[in-house]
């Protein structure tokens, strides 16, 4: 399902009670500019980076007095203690530390957009800001190199890999069902708000040793640490209303924030034509509450939960029935909590971080009257230790186990399984001389549904190239316990697993990004259906036949990424290019073929513009996608038939205003404004005579709403926008 009521919220980035803005310069010893070093509050997330003349400005609502800290690559830490209610700028020259590096930072095979690290790709305002996206933060991702976008199925798709092999981690957990309830040929959106998260780092592979259970990708989430803005929140638009409340203590230790919404897609469906012959129009309603504590100076405490519930019902394309279509009907529960504490001691040399999620999500299922509901309930708890070490080194270590149930009802045929996972993981970054760095990480796991163990090495590098430029490498191996449809039947599969190696070039200048990535996965141990029939190309099937490990398979290619913030005085646009060739051995395959959700040449442009004087935000994105492979029963070779190139030009517009010093947010989005008629793939009837187009929800849509903020403290940062 594609629900659009998304932007609750969403375009409020900062709060506005009683703001002190500290400014200053970073040097060395010499007076030469630091740029990107690492300015902030002890105890708090207030801070910056300092620019390419080594400048740092920010605001914060703390007062009397706190220790400012100063880090940068390959330099001394610094701190002083401030009185708040000062505004001289502050100049701080920081002492060269011997053997280490000033300016590499691991990257391969990662984008990140977090206070951490000074490689900055995306940020929750340029997720909202972004057209095409619809606020979503999956969708937004597939817009960077790497991805496949992949419109009637749910999931993050990443250089040759399939949905699930994508997973999505909040504050270190893992999320059971990060998106709404998936229907047939719709792509579903992620449940979770941009703004809810300070960083966003998506790994197109290569990624940490802290991780694991994902052949492909991570997408890793964290929450904020205090609330966007203070008192009440209205939104309205064609999907749903929302309410909003915020909250912060006067001392800074305490907020909350809490949030209801209920939504009928009906008053949309009227307006936007749909492709989709809806039996019962989405229907949806929902809360969540965050509290976080600061129960000592260096502690944190956060808790987060939510609740939702929807019902729906199409009559949706089927080639294998009579009537050419079978009656789909939904009620989902879902309910997600997670609660984390962080602290440091000793200065900050020792970070522990802990967390403990339980989720649980129902799907009330029909096909044509058949009961194929499924449930899953997952509880997971994680603990890392962190000591950092002299001279930017670092060494970790950590746990983490949870118990995942399922079950599933398959046409009146109950299957329930149980599995308890548990990992234990090292991992160490070095600096060596002046221009390299080396991290390295060993994961151990153990999953009681097939009784298996594995030990996963990992290893990156870094090498400085130049001031603002690098090279970074990353190996992996990297294990996914089988698809649990298939472990329904059979508990004696193994581990699936990928190796991954990645090379990448990147130089970060002056508000300029270029990076090329190339990649190579080989593919092990992949799970084959053998059935003694011909293949069957109907996603919804329920796997019957015997299984082994006896797939395998193979991705390789390259992206490229290319973003300006610098040219145009106040405009922001990227360029991505992905290219992937992959072959699989897999599933239902009888021979070594693409699969159906490969598409070998993927184009994003993106581009963005914040207008002061009438204080609206305008973006255009134009994506292009090959053709992916279909079935097509009268073809003599397996998956050689290409769909049509798939193109999309979308647009979105927001606008800052007050009524009676009220800040008022209005937005507007439209999405593929030439009206192309994409297909996705095509299905076949059973004699093969008859093809069926899967193509989107509606050709052409359009969305429209409004937010206003009960407070006149209220406001936006506009240079987020």
């Amino acid at each position: 399902m594609k629900p659009v009521y998304f932007l609750v919220g969403l375009l409020l980035s900062s709060a506005a009670t009683a703001q002190i803005k500290l400014t200053g310069r970073v040097l060395d010893q010499k007076g030469h500019a630091l740029p990107g070093a690492n300015v902030f509050l002890r105890g708090t997330y207030d801070g910056g980076n300092t620019d390419s003349t080594g400048t740092f400005q920010f605001t914060t609502l703390r007062s009397d007095t706190a220790t400012l800290l100063v880090s940068y690559i390959g330099y001394e830490s610094f701190s002083q203690k401030l009185t708040l209610d000062k505004s001289t700028p502050l100049i701080i020259r920081l002492q060269e530390a011997a053997n280490e590096l000033n300016t590499v930072v691991i990257t391969a095979g990662s984008f990140e957009a977090s206070d951490e690290k000074r490689m900055t790709m995306l940020k929750p305002m340029d997720i909202v800001t972004t057209a095409g996206a619809n606020a979503d933060i999956t969708a937004a991702m597939n817009l960077l190199p790497g991805t496949q976008r992949v419109g009637e199925q749910t999931g993050l798709f990443v250089r040759g890999g399939s949905g699930e092999e994508a997973k999505v981690v909040i504050d270190g957990m893992i999320v059971q069902n990060p998106y709404f309830s998936s229907m047939p040929d719709v792509q579903s959106r992620g449940r979770f708000q941009p703004f809810m998260f300070k960083g966003t780092s998506f790994s197109t592979g290569g990624y940490s040793a802290q991780y694991g259970q994902a052949l492909s990708s991570v997408l890793l989430l964290n929450t904020t640490d205090k609330t966007q803005n203070e008192g009440l929140g209205l939104s309205v638009n064609l999907a749903n209303t929302g309410l909003s409340y915020d909250h912060t203590d006067r001392a800074d230790k305490s907020s909350i924030s809490a949030t209801a919404y209920y939504g009928n897609l009906k008053p949309l469906f009227t307006l936007v034509r749909q492709n989709i012959d809806w039996t019962k129009v989405p229907e949806f309603a929902g809360t969540s509450l965050t509290h976080r504590l600061r129960p000592s100076k260096t502690g944190m405490l956060k808790f987060y939960g939510m609740y939702s519930a929807s019902q729906l019902g199409i009559n949706f394309i089927d080639p294998s029935s009579d009537a050419g279509k079978t009656a789909f009907n939904q009620q989902n529960t879902n309910f997600f909590t997670t609660s984390t504490y962080t602290d440091s001691w000793a200065d900050g040399r020792w970070l522990l971080y802990s967390g403990l999620s339980y989720s649980y999500d129902t799907d009330a299922t029909t096909f044509d009257a058949y009961d194929f509901g499924r449930s899953s309930e997952r509880l997971q708890g994680r603990a890392v230790l962190t000591r950092l070490l002299p001279r930017n080194n670092s060494f970790l270590f950590g746990t983490e186990a949870s118990r995942v149930t399922l079950r599933n009802t398959v046409m009146g045929t109950r299957y329930a399984l149980h599995d308890n996972y548990a990992a234990l993981f090292v991992e160490s970054q070095t600096y060596l001389g002046r221009n390299l760095a080396i991290q390295l990480g060993l994961r151990g796991e153990y999953s009681s549904v097939i009784d298996r163990f594995n030990l996963a090495p990992r290893l990156s590098m870094a090498y400085k190239t130049g001031l603002y430029s690098q090279v970074s490498l990353a190996y992996g191996q990297f294990y996914q316990t089988p698809d649990y449809r298939y472990l329904y039947l059979n508990r004696t599969l193994t581990y699936e697993r990928a190796d991954h190696l990645i090379l990448n070039y990147q130089i970060i200048r002056n508000k300029r990004t270029f990076r090329i990535e190339t990649f190579y996965k080989n593919y092990a141990e992949l799970v084959r259906e053998f059935t003694g029939q011909p293949y069957d190309a109907n996603p919804y099937r329920f796997p019957i036949g015997q299984t082994d490990n006896s797939g395998n398979g193979y991705a390789q290619g390259f992206d490229i990424f290319w973003r300006d913030q610098k040219t145009i005085n106040g405009l922001d646009y990227w360029v991505t290019y992905s290219y992937v060739d992959s072959k699989r051995l897999f599933q239902q395959f009888s021979v070594t073929a693409t699969p159906t959700f490969i598409s070998t040449h993927n184009i994003s442009l993106i581009g963005k513009r914040y207008f002061e004087k009438i204080s609206t935000n305008i973006g255009l994105t134009y994506t292009i996608s090959s053709g992916r492979p279909y079935y097509n029963p009268n073809s003599e070779t397996f998956l050689a038939d290409r769909t049509p190139m798939v193109n999309n030009l979308s647009f979105s517009a927001s606008h800052i205003t007050r009524i009676h010093k009220n800040l008022v947010v209005l937005y507007a989005s439209a999405d593929n404004i030439l009206n192309t008629h994409n297909v996705y793939t095509y299905r076949y009837t059973p004699d093969g005579k008859t093809r069926y187009a899967v193509g989107p929800q509606s050709y052409r849509s359009f969305f429209v709403g409004g937010m206003i903020m009960l407070s006149r403290k209220a406001k936006v940062n506009v240079k987020d926008l």
